[in-house]
């Protein structure tokens, strides 16, 4: 199974694709999205849901996992991540791939089995769960990579869950 995990931004995207066999994990591929500052938000969009759409055609992931949306205090950036949001969404729909998503919480807990787990903890994490030689780069890359593992621990957990009450 191919997970393509996705941090959502307008300024930059971090995504992480990952290959699941069994219970080996394997990094496909990982990076950001990233637009002008300067750009209007609308030609902002547009371009996540190009490159995006483009990486879903080159890779052909099975699932997608999203990060939920997170208000802490600036309301305007929390706009602006939910129209990112809403254009991932947009983009995974056109292609009839299932989406899941996960609050930072459930990502945190998932990888490091602590939910106050800070970046570095989650990062070395990422890196001894698809040994990697080095900690994904950008963060936001790393963070996209922690989704895609997050859902592939759950998705294992309900497959395993399923079968066991299908049995008894």
């Amino acid at each position: 199974m191919v997970i393509l995990g996705i941090d959502p931004g307008t300024a930059t995207t971090g995504f992480g694709l990952i290959r699941v066999v069994g219970n080996k994990f394997k990094a496909v591929q990982y990076g950001v999205i990233t637009t002008e500052a300067h750009m209007p938000m609308e030609k902002r969009l547009l371009k996540l849901h190009h490159e995006l759409s483009n990486l879903i055609d080159t890779y052909k992931p099975d699932h997608v996992a999203v990060e939920e949306l997170f208000f802490n205090r600036n309301i305007t950036t929390g706009i602006t991540v939910g129209q990112a949001r809403g254009v991932i969404l947009l983009a995974c729909a056109e292609k009839e791939i299932a989406v899941y998503e996960y609050t930072p919480l459930e990502v945190k807990q998932a990888l490091v089995g602590y939910g106050r787990a800070d970046k570095n903890q989650i990062q070395q994490m990422v890196k001894r769960f698809l040994g990697l030689t080095a900690l994904p780069k950008p963060d936001d890359a790393a963070d996209g990579l922690a989704i895609a593992i997050c859902h592939a621990h759950y998705h294992q957990t309900n497959t395993r869950r399923t079968r066991y009450d299908q049995l008894h």
